[in-house]
């Protein structure tokens, strides 16, 4: 008799302790499930609020066509922004600009870098206001805030679409 009453002894306490840790793991993921989803939106260039948007830029052809197998890069942004480019030439110095037509334009240059030995550069900071065209340019093509100095287009990206 000893030995059933230990036996349902121990069924009850696995029982109170596995609703206690069901209590426990459910008032942790009520707050998870509440937090509104704040990643990167899978449409390119539309902005949506309370999240981050992306931007995909490209290396372009003489009939404004993405070329196959080119450089490119990915802009993720909400007020701030991460810019990661590949392709690109190496150790060469780069813009991230937003532009205004017409030529040749008043550019507002969000960030400056160098691209490393693999042609990648990484670019972050504030997405300032400006024109809806977000390119990567030459540092030596742009004078920020006056405008485009220089024209090559073969070497750099543009935007997919416009924001």
């Amino acid at each position: 008799m000893k030995r059933k009453g230990v036996k349902n002894m121990n069924i009850k306490k696995l029982i109170a302790g596995a609703s206690a840790g069901v209590i426990m793991l459910s008032t942790m993921a009520i707050p998870a499930l509440a937090v509104q989803p704040n990643g990167p939106s899978a449409v390119n260039g539309l902005e949506h609020p309370g999240q981050v948007s992306q931007l995909y830029l490209y290396e372009k052809d003489a009939s404004w066509n993405a070329v196959a197998g080119g450089a490119w890069g990915q802009l993720t942004f909400g007020s701030d922004f991460v810019f990661n480019g590949h392709g690109l030439q190496p150790d060469t110095e780069y813009t991230l600009i937003r532009y205004t037509d017409p030529w040749p334009g008043s550019p507002v240059c969000l960030a400056s870098g160098t691209s490393n030995a693999g042609g990648n550069i990484n670019l972050s900071g504030a997405m300032l206001s400006g024109g809806p065209k977000i390119w990567l340019v030459l540092t030596s093509d742009v004078n920020c805030g006056v405008g485009m100095t220089g024209w090559n287009p073969a070497e750099y990206l543009f935007e997919y679409n416009t924001i």
